[in-house]
């Protein structure tokens, strides 16, 4: 099955007044945007800006660059000095609000033609184009991580199935030690809720091990075969390694070697994701070709995924149907087999974490020290004060 590609529209030239009746219906139509210059908080940021610079360190320059060249100058000299630094003093002002005023236009103008253009691309590829959803409650790992929690510049497609290609930001800590995460995910739609199961790539990992936000039991570990191991760690449910086998198919596995190396895999509930650390929705047609070859190579094969069934679940049915009617018949047939319904059984549905027991132990371990450096602190300067004659 072929699928559309075309890339025209994200690097060749653009109409300014395309682009401005586009930017205008995304103000009217009430869509949040995910430009520098569509945020009022970044407007607020550069005019903060603006004033701390004209109203705090101007005069200070100008009161230094006055005293200096007053010293070199000689007598008679300052006065003059003084009065012509400071009269240029509200053309500095004028100055530094022109250039606030162009930097939020410019910005702005930035960030209309990249929606335009991710718009038409979408358009161009029988896809859509939404600038920012917020709090998107996806159900996997990076979803549920820190807060301003938000998706940008996301490209759905909705044949064969969805598909959903984004950047994802959320920020941990707060004050200095507040850190931005930044994203890229594809979102696919499967037809059927399947065991949660993780593949971390091992060629993205970093000097400590997975770049992923989360850690898992490694009783959990799945070793495959042929070459997988080289390229992936898998994760499923303890009691789930035939239908881990079951979809992980040789096929299917040659597919993910080929094509998704590069990115963290995640099935959960009825999704799966591919992640990697840095944007997928951007202007650059190579992304695009490589994120369309990797879902295009894996949308065929997750067709035989549709048939999997969670044995519990038909066990669990037949244990409520076993115990037998009041009013049932004598010599009643015995009732066939009932097939398990689309789902996964409680244990299936999440992978158990890993508690990181070596982190927790050395942030313990600095706590205490710091501790003990303020407490010995106090404990030298009272001792100093007691012993002070």
């Amino acid at each position: 099955m072929s699928y559309p590609f075309h890339t025209s529209a994200l690097l060749a030239p653009v109409d300014k007044a395309e682009v401005k009746r586009f930017r205008d219906a995304m103000r009217a139509s009430g869509r949040k945007t995910s430009g520098f210059g569509s945020s009022a908080s970044s407007v607020i940021v550069l005019v903060i800006i603006g004033v701390v610079f004209v109203g705090f360190i101007l005069p200070i320059f100008v009161t230094v660059f006055t005293a200096v060249f007053a010293a070199f100058a000689g007598e008679g000299m300052p006065g003059l000095v003084v009065g012509g630094a400071f009269s240029i003093v509200p053309l500095l002002f004028v100055a530094g609000a022109v250039a606030v005023v162009i930097v939020i236009v410019r910005g702005s103008s930035a960030s209309a033609e990249r929606m335009y253009r991710l718009d038409r691309f979408a358009r161009d590829n029988a896809m859509a184009y939404e600038p920012r959803f917020d709090n998107p409650g996806l159900p996997g790992m990076i979803f549920g991580q820190g807060s301003s929690r938000r998706s940008t510049d996301l490209v759905r497609g909705y044949q064969p199935r969805f598909v959903e290609f984004a950047n994802y930001r959320y920020t941990t800590g707060s004050g200095k030690n507040q850190t931005t995460h930044t994203w890229g995910y594809v979102a696919v739609k499967l037809d059927v809720p399947l065991p949660h199961i993780v593949l971390d790539a091992l060629g993205n990992n970093a000097l400590f091990g997975s770049n992923l936000p989360a850690s898992f039991d490694k009783n959990q570990r799945l070793s495959l075969e042929g070459d997988f191991d080289r390229y992936f760690s898998l994760y499923c449910p303890a009691g789930y390694e035939r239908d881990a086998l079951y979809l992980f198919t040789p096929d299917i596995m040659a597919r993910f070697i080929d094509n998704a190396a590069a990115l963290d895999v995640e099935i959960v509930d009825d999704w799966l994701f591919l992640y990697a650390k840095r944007d997928f929705s951007t202007l650059d047609p190579a992304t695009w070709a490589w994120l369309f070859s990797v879902v295009g190579a894996l949308l065929d094969k997750l067709q035989q995924w549709a048939r999997w069934r969670d044995d519990r679940l038909r066990d669990d049915r037949m244990g409520m149907d076993a115990a037998p009617a009041h009013d049932s018949l004598p010599f009643t047939p015995p009732t066939p087999a009932l097939s398990p319904p689309p789902g996964v059984a409680q244990p299936g549905q999440r992978l158990k974490r890993r508690i990181p027991w070596v982190a927790i132990a050395l942030i313990g371990g600095f706590g205490l020290f710091w501790l003990f450096l303020q407490f010995g602190g106090m404990a030298a300067l009272f001792g100093g004060l007691l012993g002070a004659p």
